[in-house]
């Protein structure tokens, strides 16, 4: 069992006192976590801040450079780190699993390098030159959730240090190791101090959204912790990107063909077991094929191997802590005690691990848990639907805003809905496919701010009107 150590200005830092970290498929204890005291944070605060200067003082392109190498250091250890992934997360090591994060995580530090922000003239005229200059903000305090911990971990670093700011990432105490990990490959790369990491409790992210010497809070997680990270930064006027909770739509065309469409419902709705912000959480299909959908989703599902997510042959892992567990099998209960028939799965079986059976309900509605509130697990709710302009206004009768989609075989029919959904990102036959450059943000309750893209890396930096 290995003993982690937080990393704080380049360098291991042990501390006095740890916690185990279990794995969910079994409740064994893979590691332990270091827990930082407030000290600690200080500590590290103060050490993006002193290297903040020499780091925002670098090329453009010599920053490009380092995640280039940060890239190629992550790729080198990429099966080490799947592992360790899949060992306190629980996801499986194949398919959409582990390697599968790790080779993202790789992916969007690539592309990051090669963005850019450069001097933007507004203006060239006799009467004067206007140049647009971005700057760093500074010291950016980074807070991941337990879903996707090495991937979130990578699209908060390494816009921030692209831009030249310094980190202080805390991820959260489900799901630290892989994050430490990551955090020392970054620091065989990186000047020291540049990217530091503390680890512990929740109460450690109150230390760092109220510190006057951070300037920028990058936050994934949920909705009722996003309010409370933007209440606490107020005091500071803390520049904020809140990536929050989903509770997405997909609304099924009479004209898509159920069977086509199976395997890409299936996906959008249960990658990660279900335990992803933007993954399909509400379907809603015409009634002229209701059960054609119906039966052609609970057959994909059929053939889907849930187990430990270190054995090759699984396709889906558990759930990933107790809390999230015993969400979705109370969403589950109610939705049965209100008439929900239950096309798979339905009630978790005995055993170690937090393993929930991929679950189906039919002929659901509003007014049931699983429908009008985020599960963030492996259910689904099928609702019925007949008049299209009803349907897009239950879609849109919620305060989430991630995602949604719209599943066709007519392009045209399908963007024209599409386009009237309230949701930051919206996708045409398939659901949750995010790509590096596109923006990633939601509207309403899901989030502030977006990331991914130019779009993205502007949100770490100010602006400076430059009049000549």
């Amino acid at each position: 069992m290995q003993h982690f150590k937080l990393v704080i200005a380049g360098k291991a830092v042990e501390v006095a006192r740890h916690a185990d970290v279990l794995n969910p498929s079994t409740g064994e204890v893979v590691g332990q976590m270091p827990i930082a005291t407030a000290a600690d944070v200080e500590l590290a605060i103060a050490s993006a801040k002193a290297s903040f200067p020499a780091w925002a003082a670098k090329t453009s392109a010599e920053r490009a450079e380092s995640l280039s190498a940060i890239a190629a250091n992550i790729e080198a250890k990429s099966e080490e780190l799947a592992r360790l992934l899949t060992l306190e997360q629980g996801k499986p090591l194949c398919g959409l699993g582990s390697r599968f994060e790790i080779g993202g995580a790789v992916a969007w530090t690539r592309y990051t390098a090669s963005l850019d922000l450069p001097v933007e003239v507004l203006q060239d005229t006799p009467e004067g030159r206007v140049e647009l200059h971005r700057k760093p903000i500074g010291v950016v305090a980074s807070i991941t959730p337990w879903n996707w911990p090495v991937m979130i971990a990578c699209w908060h670093i390494m816009p921030a240090i692209r831009t030249g700011n310094t980190v202080v990432i805390k991820p959260s105490p489900f799901t630290p190791l892989s994050t430490i990990r990551l955090a020392e490959i970054i620091n065989e790369i990186l000047p020291p101090g540049v990217v530091n990491i503390v680890t512990g409790e929740n109460d450690l992210g109150a230390v760092l959204t109220t510190h006057p010497d951070i300037g920028k809070v990058v936050f994934t997680g949920s909705t009722p912790t996003g309010r409370k990270v933007m209440a606490s930064a107020a005091a500071t006027l803390k520049r904020l990107t809140l990536e929050l909770g989903g509770n997405d739509a997909g609304i099924v065309l009479p004209d898509a063909d159920p069977k086509a469409i199976a395997e890409g419902l299936f996906w959008g709705a249960f990658i990660n077991n279900g335990q992803t912000c933007a993954a399909l959480k509400r379907l809603y299909v015409h009634d002229s094929i209701y059960e054609q959908v119906c039966e052609a989703l609970a057959a994909y599902a059929s053939k889907v191997k849930v187990g430990d997510g270190l054995a090759e042959e699984s396709v889906l892992g558990p759930l990933q802590n107790r809390m999230q567990f015993d969400i979705v099998s109370a969403y589950v209960r109610d939705a049965i005690e209100k008439g929900g028939r239950v096309l798979t799965g339905g009630a978790a079986g005995e055993g170690p691990g937090y393993f929930y059976p991929v679950t189906l309900i039919a002929d659901i509605d509003h007014g049931a848990d699983l429908v009008d509130k985020e599960q963030f697990g492996p259910a689904l709710p099928i609702i019925r639907y007949t008049d299209l302009d009803d349907v897009i206004a239950r879609a849109n009768d919620n305060p989430a805003g991630l995602g949604g989609s719209v599943w066709s075989s007519n392009f045209d029919k399908a963007k024209a809905v599409a386009t009237r959904l309230e949701c930051g990102s919206v996708w045409i036959n398939r659901h949750g496919a995010i790509q590096p450059n596109a923006p990633f943000g939601g509207v309403k309750q899901s989030g502030v701010g977006v990331e991914f893209g130019v779009e993205g890396l502007k949100e770490l930096t100010t602006t400076q009107s430059v009049f000549v």
